[in-house]
């Protein structure tokens, strides 16, 4: 049995992050001829060229692209295999990778993380904040929150709770346009979408009802935060987790309507990487997060005030 050349899997993952041949032969320590031998090496095996390339332009192949996510994992695993006999025999330490949404993840995550550095002092967290979809395997990541249906893929996911979604509006608004009584209601009103709760809101009612409501309105955002001044202003309805809308409830800002009907909540899921090979400060995170963001999701900044998170918890 031929075993398969790992160096040149390794070297056209390089390549492919570096977009260059000189790029990344600077950026793993080898000449540039030695990167291209390698890549021409896997090439010849695999019978199908990988990169197209001219005087001015690298640029993949279509097999290069299919090829380029499998190179970044055999890559991962290698150094995931490395990191977990190194990590054996220490405590949890170096850097972890970790992508939230925008929103939750001021409100709910940046708390945690204060407590979790406090409890892993070795430990350094690269925290990514935005409300826009990564890619975790090509960008890096070790660990992500998304929140939301998942579409099918080779990521490994953990589903830590679910999040209430509310129906809002401002006085203002239903004042002038009206308080709908009935869901059925919504269709005439100016709904504002919120862009990561995706397609239409089916809503269940008394006895078993449901009705599904297209959004249609004056503003779709990727955040829930962005939609809150023009909700504020009475521009229209929006269907928001209580993570975001829950101060403006509070405040009577915003008013929940239509109590009797409930969007059904949307999950708060844990993302890692397809490998099951992962450094001790990845798992040492991951089991802090699933403790601490379980069902029913809890707001870690009130409990971290009332001193509920000991630090025998998590020792």
């Amino acid at each position: 049995m031929r075993l398969p050349d790992l160096e040149a899997w390794a070297i056209f993952a390089a390549v492919v992050e570096h977009r260059s041949f000189s790029a990344a032969a600077d950026g793993i320590g080898l000449s540039k001829a030695t990167v291209s031998k390698a890549v021409s090496r896997l090439e010849a095996q695999l019978g199908q060229s990988l990169f197209h390339r001219t005087s001015r332009r690298l640029a993949l192949t279509e097999a290069g692209r299919l090829l380029a996510d499998h190179a970044q994992r055999i890559v991962a695993e290698a150094r995931a295999a490395e990191e977990a006999a190194r990590d054996a025999a220490s405590s949890p330490a170096g850097t972890v990778r970790f992508a939230v949404p925008m929103s939750f993840g001021v409100a709910n995550v940046a708390p945690l993380v204060a407590r979790f550095l406090t409890l892993h002092p070795g430990v350094q967290i690269d925290l990514h904040l935005s409300d826009a979809r990564v890619d975790i395997v090509a960008e890096g990541f070790d660990v992500a929150l998304r929140i939301g249906d998942l579409a099918d893929s080779s990521l490994r996911a953990r589903r830590l709770c679910g999040i209430a979604t509310h129906i809002v509006a401002a006085p203002a608004y239903l004042h002038a346009a009206g308080e709908p009584r009935h869901a059925s209601e919504l269709g005439r009103h100016r709904l504002m979408r919120y862009a990561n709760i995706s397609g239409p809101w089916r809503l269940h009612g008394p006895d078993g009802a449901e009705v599904t409501v297209r959004p249609e309105g004056p503003l779709a955002a990727n955040s829930g935060d962005a939609l809150l001044p023009a909700l504020i202003a009475g521009l229209g309805i929006a269907a928001l987790p209580g993570f975001i809308v829950g101060p403006h409830l509070a405040s009577g800002a915003l008013v929940a309507i239509l109590p009797d009907w409930t969007p059904p909540p949307v999950g708060l899921h844990l993302l890692t990487p397809p490998s099951p090979l992962r450094p001790q400060r990845v798992e040492a995170l991951i089991a802090f997060l699933s403790r601490h963001l379980r069902d029913p999701c809890t707001e870690p900044a009130a409990v971290l005030q009332s001193g509920h998170l000991a630090d025998t918890a998590d020792a």
